[in-house]
């Protein structure tokens, strides 16, 4: 035995072992593996995941950045809080939120919309319970829970919420009988009451822009849809002359904030660094700005990092809208549109409304930005929405070009 063949003859189990390890390790996660998570990893569009990945990275940097402001207004003359305090917790978060958001884009697209449903239930109950035992935090009813176990009921029914009523449109359209649209502008406007006693206003408006995003899709008519924009400009005018709030923000937006008027605070912050930015941590007006962890995080992003960031970020969102109905293109399903779509809404709508808040294009609505603000309830929220989103894009383009598969029913 004085050469390999030699060896290898004389020890055949083992050459075989080795073989057999090989083959596993290159077929594991390919073409050729069948097992649940390789299905899984191959029907996932990896490039939806890898732009909110990005997001949720960026995020992450942000709130390292805003955290020292938040720390310092939020220490006492007992308890100081450690700069880097909300972004210790925001991380936290993400390594909760990333397993959850992989867990649900995991499921079956029928037990996602199950899921969807069920947690709708959930957390309207929760949001009824909000104006009974709910925690009053900066003149605002929003939080239910105690302790670490706060959570704001209206976040979580954002994304269910969605996907519920795209389930409920999706049986109009087999049966148009069903009074369906009745049932569903019921359903919003109560949810738009109880968040209004809160009061959230901001929410409420996301709401009621997500019912009627669905309705355009689902083909209501434009005498319906008129008669919708009457109704939701008597609201905002309403909210104007009874909400003192909205009548502060919009007057604020509409005839220009005094100098120490949140708004200017964050557009000085926004445009301070310039093109490139003051670098990271050396932001000075951003100490200025209130709730620089979480509303206003865009303007820290601004300063410190400059309005080429901002624009990064903001094409990032536009990448992952723009992604989504690309997934969508060849989708005949009409509750996975009606899901996909009620969900992008939420997601580029919240981000957009945000963003646009900081650049002073719309009055202050106190929304978070979606993935990059601080919060717990927001970015589980979030993660599982987002999920759901990864849940209903998947595709197995091999099983949709079969000859064996007709109008989702496989024949024998």
């Amino acid at each position: 035995m004085t050469d390999g063949s030699t060896k290898a003859d004389a020890f055949p189990e083992l050459a075989a072992g080795l073989k057999k390890q090989r083959f596993q390790l290159e077929t594991r996660l390919g073409r050729s593996d069948r097992s649940p998570l390789a299905i899984w990893f191959w029907e996932l569009d990896r490039v939806l995941l890898a732009l909110v990945l990005t997001l949720i990275a960026v995020g992450l940097i942000a709130v390292a950045a805003a955290s020292p402001v938040s720390a310092l207004k939020h220490s006492t003359a007992t308890v100081t809080l450690d700069p880097l305090y909300y972004f210790y917790r925001q991380l936290g978060w993400i390594i909760v939120g990333v397993p959850v958001m992989l867990v649900v884009s995991m499921l079956p697209k029928e037990q996602a919309r199950r899921f969807a449903i069920i947690g709708a239930v959930v957390a309207f109950v929760l949001l009824f319970l909000v104006p009974i035992f709910g925690k009053t935090v900066n003149g605002s009813q929003r939080w239910i829970g105690y302790g670490f176990a706060t959570i704001q009921p209206g976040e979580f029914l954002k994304p269910f919420f969605a996907v519920t009523l795209a389930w409920l449109l999706s049986l109009r359209v087999k049966d148009p009988s069903l009074p369906i649209i009745s049932v569903s502008m019921a359903l919003t406007a109560v949810v738009a009451l109880l968040l209004m006693l809160q009061p959230n206003l901001g929410e409420t408006i996301m709401f009621c822009g997500i019912w009627l995003v669905l309705m355009i899709i689902s083909g209501l008519s434009a005498r319906w849809l008129a008669g919708m924009a009457i109704l939701g400009v008597g609201g905002l005018t309403a909210a104007y002359f009874y909400y003192p709030v909205a009548t502060q923000r919009i007057n604020s937006w509409l005839f220009g904030g005094e100098e120490f008027d949140q708004v200017m605070l964050a557009h000085n912050a926004l445009t301070g660094g310039g093109l490139l930015g003051t670098g990271p941590g050396l932001g000075t007006a951003k100490f200025k700005v209130p709730e620089a962890h979480t509303d206003y995080i865009f303007s820290v992003i601004g300063e410190e990092f400059g309005l080429l960031a901002c624009v990064a970020v903001a094409l990032l969102y536009f990448a992952v809208i723009v992604r989504v109905f690309l997934r969508l293109l060849d989708e005949e399903d009409n509750f996975i549109i009606l899901a996909v779509s009620g969900l992008t809404a939420l997601f580029g709508g919240q981000a957009l409304i945000n963003m646009a808040v900081n650049l002073q294009l719309f009055p202050s609505k106190g929304m978070t930005l979606p993935f990059v603000s601080y919060g717990g309830s927001s970015m589980l929220a979030l993660s599982i929405g987002f999920g759901l989103l990864l849940a209903f894009t998947r595709r197995n383009p091999y099983l949709d070009n079969s000859l064996y598969v007709t109008n989702g029913m496989v024949t024998k």
